[in-house]
C-alpha cells in the first residue's frame, strides 16, 4: 500500500523529520557521512552543524521563506546547509557547479535569494558577477572568504547548535530545485516540506528496500534532483550512511571510491555507466563490486547493451527508472527481480502514469504517445512562470514531455522526447530504440540518433557517435555499424549517416542536447560546453 501525506502532522519540517529523527531513534552516534577523502559525520554532528547554520543564517536577518542559494561541491557542508536552512524555515536552491558565472545571475536574480553558499573554488564565478545581483545580501564561503564575504566555518562556529524548527507544514515551501531540460531557459521548481518524505516512503524503501545497515554511493551530484535524493535525504530517512565525494566522478576515481567505501547501493547515469565500462584494464583491475547489491540508474533511458555489460563486468544488476526535477524522483523502474532491458519498469507505489494522445485521451497498449503522472512529491509550480505551470500541469496530472509505451503488462517502455520523435517515411520512429541498436556495437561508447530535413523536406534520421578509445572512424566502420543497425531493426530506422564525433553536447546533468545535433550540414565534430567536473574522465 503506498505511503500518503495524510500521515504526516499538521506541523512538519522536513529537516527535523529527516535529521533529527535519527537523534530520536538513537542513532546520534552512527556515522552519518563518509567523504571519499576521509572525513566522518555522525548524525549528532550533521544536526549540531545544520543548527548552527540555521541560526548563522536568522543572525544574517535571512527569514521564514526567503531563499539561499547553495553552489557546493558533495561535502558535508552542502548536508548542513541544505538542512539547517530547512530546519529555519529558509528555502535552499541548490544548483549545478559546472556553471558559468552568467548562469548564476539568473538564478540568483530569478530566485531572489538573498544569500549564496559557495565552495571556494567556485566563489570566482560568483564575484565575477556581484555588481549584476539586485538582490543578494550576504556570500559565504566555504574556505577562504574575500573582502566583503563571509566565512562559513566562522558564522557557525558562532552560533548555537541548539535550533527549534521553524513551524512550517506539509505543504510549507521547503526547496527549490531548476529543472534544465534541452532548451530554454532553466525554470524553478518550487518542492514542499512532503516531497521528499514522500520519495523515500514510495520508492527507497519498497522498491530498493533502504535500511539503516545501507551505505549509499551516488556518482550523481547532490545539486541533481537524482543525486539529493541517493546520496542525501534517502539514507538520512532511515539513518543509513551516505559517502560523498567532492571532485569529478572519473572511472579511475569511481572504482576506487566503490572499492575502499563498500557501499551496497550505487547510483549512476548511463554516461557514467558506459565510461566506467569504457575504462582501460589496468583502472578494472583493483575494482571490487562484491558490497553492492543494487545498481540504479536515470537521467537518461539506460541502453539494454549497457546493462548486460555492466552485469558481466561486476556481477550487479541495474535497476533503470525514470524521475525528473519536477516529480523530486524516479516514479517508474525496473524492479531488483524483475529487470527488463531497454525499459523503464512499471509505475512504483503512490504515484500513476498514462500514455495519451493529443486530445488527453489515453492510449491503447502498443501505441506510442504522451506519458503523464500523478504523485504527491510533484513539485507545486514553476517559480514566476504561470503559463509554463498550467501547459506542465494539468490538475493532479504532470505533462512529462516523454514519449512513452505501456505494455498490456503495464510495462513502460521510453520512445524518446516530445520534440525528438522522428517521423520518417510517415512512421514514428523513436531515436531511443536506433540508440539502443548503435549502442550495441562493440565499438560504440555512446551515440545520439537525430532527424535532418534533407533538400527534399524529408525526415532522415543521422546518427553521432562517440567511439571506444580502441575503435577507429572511418567509412569501413561506418558501414559496419550500418549493416549492424539493419540486421536489427526496419530499413527505414536506419541512419542515412553516421558522423563520428568526439563528444556529445549535454546539459549540465548529463541529458543529450539532441537539438544542438540538428543542423543541415553537421560539422565533422560537436562542440560541447566546458565542463570542470565533466562524468568523463580517466
Amino acid at each position: 500500500m503506498a505511503w500518503t501525506t495524510a500521515e504526516l502532522p499538521p506541523r512538519y519540517n522536513a529537516a527535523a523529520d529527516l535529521l533529527d529523527q535519527n537523534l530520536a531513534s538513537g542513532r546520534g552516534q552512527k556515522v552519518a557521512i563518509r567523504t571519499t577523502e576521509g572525513a566522518e559525520l555522525t548524525y549528532a554532528e550533521v544536526a549540531a552543524a545544520a543548527n548552527r547554520f540555521g541560526n548563522a543564517l536568522g543572525e544574517l536577518g535571512v527569514e521564514l521563506e526567503n531563499r539561499v542559494l547553495l553552489a557546493l561541491l558533495d561535502t558535508p557542508e552542502f548536508a548542513t546547509a541544505f538542512f539547517g536552512a530547512i530546519k529555519a524555515g529558509v528555502v535552499p536552491i541548490p544548483v549545478n557547479t559546472n556553471l558559468k558565472p552568467h548562469d548564476y545571475a539568473y538564478f540568483l536574480n530569478d530566485s531572489r535569494a538573498r544569500a549564496a553558499v559557495v565552495s571556494a573554488p567556485l566563489a570566482d564565478r560568483i564575484r565575477s558577477i556581484r555588481g549584476e545581483l539586485r538582490y543578494l545580501r550576504h556570500l559565504i564561503v566555504v574556505g577562504k572568504a574575500g573582502p566583503g564575504e563571509l566565512s562559513y566555518a566562522e558564522i557557525t562556529g558562532a552560533a548555537s547548535d541548539e535550533l527549534e524548527a521553524a513551524e512550517t507544514t506539509p505543504d510549507d515551501m521547503c526547496f527549490w530545485q531548476y529543472s534544465s531540460g534541452t532548451t530554454g531557459f532553466p525554470k524553478g521548481v518550487v518542492h514542499l516540506q512532503h516531497d521528499m518524505r514522500y520519495c523515500c516512503e514510495n520508492f527507497a524503501r519498497p522498491v530498493l528496500g533502504i535500511g539503516a545497515d545501507d551505505v549509499t554511493f551516488s556518482v550523481a551530484k547532490l545539486y541533481f534532483a537524482y543525486g539529493l535524493g541517493n546520496a542525501l535525504y534517502f539514507p538520512f530517512s532511515v539513518g543509513a550512511t551516505t559517502v560523498l565525494m567532492s571532485g569529478a566522478p572519473a572511472p579511475a576515481a569511481v572504482l576506487d571510491a566503490v572499492r575502499q567505501q563498500r557501499p551496497s547501493l550505487y547510483f549512476g547515469v548511463p554516461t557514467s555507466y558506459a565510461n566506467t565500462l569504457a575504462a582501460d584494464p589496468e583502472t578494472w583491475a583493483a575494482a571490487d563490486f562484491s558490497s553492492v547489491r543494487l545498481c540504479v540508474s536515470a537521467g537518461e533511458p539506460l541502453a539494454g547493451s549497457i546493462l548486460e555489460r555492466w552485469r558481466a563486468r561486476t556481477g550487479t544488476i541495474i535497476l533503470d527508472g525514470i524521475g525528473s526535477t519536477e516529480c523530486c524522483h524516479i516514479f517508474i523502474s525496473n524492479r531488483p527481480q524483475d529487470v527488463r532491458p531497454d525499459c523503464s519498469g512499471t509505475v512504483v507505489p503512490g504515484y500513476e502514469a498514462m500514455v495519451v494522445d493529443e486530445t488527453g485521451q489515453e492510449l491503447a497498449p502498443g501505441e506510442v504517445g504522451t506519458l503523464l503522472v500523478k504523485g504527491d512529491s510533484i513539485g507545486a509550480f514553476y517559480w514566476n512562470q504561470h503559463n509554463r505551470t498550467k501547459r506542465t500541469i494539468k490538475g493532479e496530472w504532470i505533462d512529462t514531455g516523454d514519449k512513452y509505451s505501456r505494455d498490456a503488462e503495464g510495462y513502460f517502455k521510453y520512445q524518446g522526447r516530445s520534440d525528438d520523435m522522428l517521423k520518417v517515411s510517415g512512421i514514428w520512429v523513436s531515436p531511443t530504440e536506433v540508440e539502443g541498436a548503435i549502442n550495441a556495437h562493440e565499438s560504440v561508447l555512446e551515440c545520439a540518433v537525430v532527424g535532418i530535413v534533407d533538400d527534399r523536406q524529408l525526415v532522415l534520421p543521422e546518427a553521432f557517435v562517440v567511439l571506444q578509445s580502441s575503435a577507429h572512424a572511418g567509412p569501413e566502420l561506418e558501414e559496419a555499424l550500418r549493416a549492424h543497425v539493419r540486421d536489427r531493426l526496419a530499413h527505414f530506422k536506419c541512419p542515412r549517416d553516421f558522423h563520428f564525433v568526439e563528444e556529445l553536447p549535454k546539459t549540465a546533468t548529463g541529458k543529450i542536447q539532441r537539438f544542438k545535433l540538428r543542423r543541415p550540414t553537421p560539422p565533422p565534430e560537436v562542440e560541447a560546453e566546458a565542463d570542470p567536473f565533466p562524468l568523463r574522465g580517466g
